[in-house]
């Protein structure tokens, strides 16, 4: 059970600092809620099991290939599936890339740190010259520009990363929804108690990274470098998406003395968590390519849950980014509870006091997102 803190919060967000210590979601506890919820994580599991397929293909068997035209056939080209992508009728890596580059752009400290390191300098160079070999323009491109390569090679490596990390969460997505249907997953406690404990159990699993060339197997992230699924990939995973993102164009001004985009990175309001859904299905707006792919994978008793609302399938991209953003939250719960700094149960007053102001801290950067939103 639960430990109750003595002294109420003063933070404006208290009621959802309360609820967390007292083991409760961000999401409110309601059959409907479960089924969204769960509902929309399938076909979420779905998109990101593609999604990472092919993040991991392009950073394999693209590697250094600089105009890398068919990047999202995954090494199957045809003129059949040349004329679907052209008409869009597949999956949208694009949006895949764009968390990617989100990712690369906002940094994930420990990822950045080896990828700044000698010991990756080290184990790229050997890849580079192999993959160069014979081809004079290129080899030429090195000696005048030394970081160009190298470069190409840090982004492939976030590739790699985020692919690792959404194929660790297309399972364990897949499985909560396999579990609801066979009755073992009936409350948003059991949601965010499966999601946390896949993020536990894999939170050492180690994020590596190594190309073929020819015959030879070259290392370009080793296991040797430490980095893991968790501190170096997971957190700054929702770093980045949930909460940092990026600024969409045509919803706030580029120019500079509009004010309208923060000067500083850690202020950028951007991710999920703070999504307008009414936007989704505007051109330029990246998360419209997410609920255009999810579409297509909804559970039956889902999309019959949204035909039956107002304007039935007229606006489902908003409805679906709607219930996206419900289990986003507990996604978060998860990733909170995870990375508490005491155990909730603690009856020591000097830790639940670390709990409380950690909770703080948390809701201090929730407290314009869609939060109230999810809990209407």
């Amino acid at each position: 059970m639960v430990s109750p803190i003595r002294q109420p919060s003063t933070h404006p967000l208290r009621e959802y600092i309360h609820r967390l210590e007292a083991g409760e979601s961000l999401v409110p506890e309601s059959e409907a809620n479960v089924v969204e919820v769960v509902g929309i994580l399938k076909s979420y599991g779905v998109v990101l099991d593609a999604y990472w397929r092919n993040l991991t293909y392009i950073a394999d068997r693209q590697f250094l290939v600089l105009f890398p035209f068919f990047k999202y056939f995954n090494g199957d080209v045809s003129f059949q599936r040349l004329l679907r992508h052209w008409w869009h009728d597949r999956i949208n890596f694009e949006y895949a890339e764009y968390c990617m580059r989100t990712m690369l752009w906002h940094g994930a400290s420990g990822l950045d740190a080896y990828l700044d390191s000698a010991d990756f300098a080290a184990h790229v160079e050997p890849a580079i010259r192999t993959k160069i070999k014979g081809d004079w323009l290129i080899q030429g491109l090195h000696r005048g520009f030394p970081d160009f390569l190298p470069e190409q090679v840090r982004q492939l490596a976030y590739y790699s990363a985020l692919g690792q990390f959404w194929r660790v969460m297309s399972e364990m997505f897949l499985s909560l929804s396999d579990y609801y249907d066979q009755g073992k997953i009936t409350s948003i406690a059991q949601v965010v108690t499966h999601v946390q404990d896949g993020l536990v159990a894999n939170a050492s699993l180690p994020i590596t990274y190594e190309v073929t060339i020819g015959d030879q197997i070259y290392e370009i992230i080793p296991k040797s470098a430490g980095l893991t699924f968790l501190a170096d990939v997971a957190v700054p995973y929702v770093e980045a998406v949930f909460f940092r993102g990026t600024p969409f164009f045509g919803t706030v001004s580029y120019n500079a003395q509009a004010y309208q985009i923060p000067g500083e990175q850690d202020r950028f309001a951007y991710g999920a968590l703070y999504a307008d859904p009414l936007p989704i299905g505007g051109a330029g707006i990246p998360p419209t390519l997410l609920m255009q792919d999810m579409r297509h994978f909804l559970p039956d008793y889902l999309h019959q849950i949204y035909r039956d609302r107002s304007r039935g399938e007229g606006d489902l991209l908003v409805k679906i980014c709607q219930s996206f953003q419900k289990s986003m939250f507990c996604v978060t719960t998860a990733t909170i509870r995870g990375l508490m700094p005491y155990s909730l149960e603690t009856v020591d007053p000097t830790e639940q006091r670390t709990n409380r102001l950690y909770l703080e801290q948390w809701m201090e950067r929730l407290q314009t997102s869609c939060l109230d939103e999810v809990n209407l």
